[in-house]
């Protein structure tokens, strides 16, 4: 499970420009979800090679009565009770403020490990600016440089350590498909994940997931085994599984990275939104095979459902591995179907592709189509073999692979998957160039 580090101060102490770096893009996640501020941005960090989950807060102000101050502030709040860890940040060229005191307060209080981040202090001598923050009783004071780079890496190593690695190979075999339900809010998730679980139901029970927020929901249908991650918070064994609509994003990105299979919940009588979009990206960024039901369709006309479709062709491109399926979860009308599909993305995504004909594919593809020059070299391409499952990864070795053009990688990926008919699982390849033997010698 890869922890969630949250970045919270006053405003323009540095927090986009961390979060920026540790993105390694500018281009990362926008969350623009009702209720939440626009500057609230999330994502995927990468450091020393490890991966979190990173999240920029508005400038916080936890005394704030009313106004879009008050609002930035809520929205800090909820982020800080899901954080794994606060990253709280100060300015060394401004020096402590009252406003930083009031920050230093509210965060001891909320009982999570912070570190006391002092940026901007590029060019300063770092024992004499951290001394004035000693006295915020939130440990040693760590000065970087977020706009240069200065002390990050030893930053991310402190704080990265406290958080164990994720055990390779977990075993999912046993227990089925993994599936997490997202969506907005109102698309009939909480309709849906009691449709699946107090319908017919075996086996439900709750069962603590590897975080205090998620929940692991196993349970049985038609003979098999799944475990539900559910995002909206389920209530005590026993009772009608009646999940709460309370969005959050950081749930979510957390459902997302623990499941096997994800199912994308549209509301039919909605456009699709940027959210929709932007929840269907970091499932594609995060390899994760995907079913997409549309909900609520027995609720629309003829004219609404051709708006829908012609509207999921249009912003939903990237999304054309998957299947998509027509539902009404208060009905269940579907949720066999949407279930089978699960199945098969499951299978898709843990499929074993064998070398032999992985290398006869590549040849194939090669002799129809060429990989274009770069410069006045054509890279050359030798063999293929799997590289690993959730998504199945294709490792193409060869030699000057470095300059393989995005277009070409897109025809490998459909020549791939058509092959082996891997519907409902994005596909990754990586390539591995050989080097010249005799590119050191004299």
């Amino acid at each position: 499970m890869k922890p969630t580090l949250v970045l919270v101060g006053r405003p323009n102490v540095g927090k986009s420009t961390l979060f920026n770096r540790l993105t390694k893009t500018r281009d990362a996640l926008v969350a623009d979800f009702p209720g939440l501020t626009r500057d609230r941005r999330y994502g995927l960090g990468r450091a020393l090679e490890r991966e979190f989950l990173v999240v920029d807060t508005a400038g916080f102000d936890p005394v704030a009565k009313d106004g879009i101050v008050h609002e930035m502030a809520k929205q800090a709040e909820q982020a800080i009770a899901e954080a794994d860890a606060l990253l709280f940040m100060v300015d060394a060229r401004s020096g402590l403020t009252p406003h930083d005191e009031q920050i230093a307060t509210r965060l001891r209080r909320a009982g999570r490990p912070t570190f006391l981040v002092v940026n901007k202090a590029e060019g300063m001598n770092r024992s004499m600016i951290s001394a004035e923050f000693h006295e915020l009783g939130l440990g040693e004071p760590l000065c970087i440089s977020s706009a240069h780079g200065d002390n990050v890496t030893s930053l991310m190593e402190l704080i990265l350590e406290s958080f164990p690695e994720d055990p390779e190979g977990e075993e999912v075999a046993e227990k089925g498909p993994r599936v997490a339900i997202v969506g907005r809010p109102n698309v009939g998730k909480s309709t849906m994940v009691n449709t699946l679980i107090g319908e017919e139901r075996v086996i439900a029970f709750d069962m603590p997931g590897t975080t205090r927020d998620a929940i692991e929901v196993p349970f049985e249908r038609n003979g098999r085994h799944y475990t539900l991650i559910d995002t909206a918070g389920l209530r005590k064994r026993g009772k009608v599984f009646e999940a709460v609509e309370k969005f959050s994003v950081i749930k979510t990105l957390q459902a997302v990275e623990q499941a096997n299979v994800v199912v994308l919940v549209l509301d039919a009588s909605q456009e699709i939104s940027d959210q929709d979009a932007h929840i269907a990206g970091f499932v594609v960024e995060a390899g994760r095979a995907l079913v997409v039901a549309v909900n609520k369709w027995d609720s629309v006309d003829d004219y609404r459902r051709q708006r829908i479709k012609e509207d999921i062709d249009r912003k939903l491109p990237f999304l054309a591995f998957a299947r998509f399926l027509y539902v009404s979860a208060l009905k269940g009308q579907g949720i066999a179907a949407m279930l089978k599909a699960v199945d098969g993305a499951y299978e898709a995504a843990m499929t074993k592709l064998a070398t032999p004909k992985l290398t006869r594919l590549l040849l194939d593809a090669i002799a129809r189509q060429q990989p274009p020059r770069h410069g006045g070299f054509r890279p050359k391409m030798r063999y293929a073999h799997q590289g690993g499952m959730n998504p199945p990864i294709i490792v193409i070795h060869g030699s000057a692979l470095d300059h393989v053009p995005a277009s070409y990688v897109r025809f490998l990926e459909r020549t791939f998957q058509e092959a082996f008919k891997l519907q409902g699982t994005p596909l990754r390849i990586q390539f591995k160039s050989s080097t010249n033997p005799y590119a050191n010698r004299d």
